[in-house]
């Protein structure tokens, strides 16, 4: 029974690791994007985490993949985006896009 028990919290632990690698952070301070290049994988979906630091609202957007989504302050929000060829694909924060550091890339290679 206890080696059961270990190995289903094992196998748990080894899903939520692969799991973990399917994220990708990016942060939101002071209008500012960081990092301001996000490198994802080839060929595969991910989940790019928005963490919004800033008290007002942040709306990422990125034309080259068709993506568009509001963050409320202090709070995050969850893009899925690919599979994606390699490129460079623009995104800004759309409400301060005029502004340095509302702008970024990801990089897929």
């Amino acid at each position: 029974m206890k080696a059961r028990i270990v190995a289903a919290l094992l196998s748990l632990a080894a899903v939520h690791a692969f799991a973990a690698a399917d994220e990708f952070t990016l942060t939101i301070k002071n209008h500012t994007f960081e990092p301001k290049e996000l490198k994802l994988p080839a060929g595969k979906k991910v989940k790019v985490l928005v963490v919004n630091q800033d008290a007002t609202p942040a709306e990422f957007e990125s034309k080259p993949l068709s993506r568009e989504k509001v963050i409320p302050g202090k709070s995050t929000g969850i893009i899925n985006v690919g599979p994606l060829q390699p490129g460079r694909y623009a995104f800004v924060e759309e409400y301060h896009e005029t502004e340095a550091g509302a702008q970024g890339t990801i990089v897929v290679e």
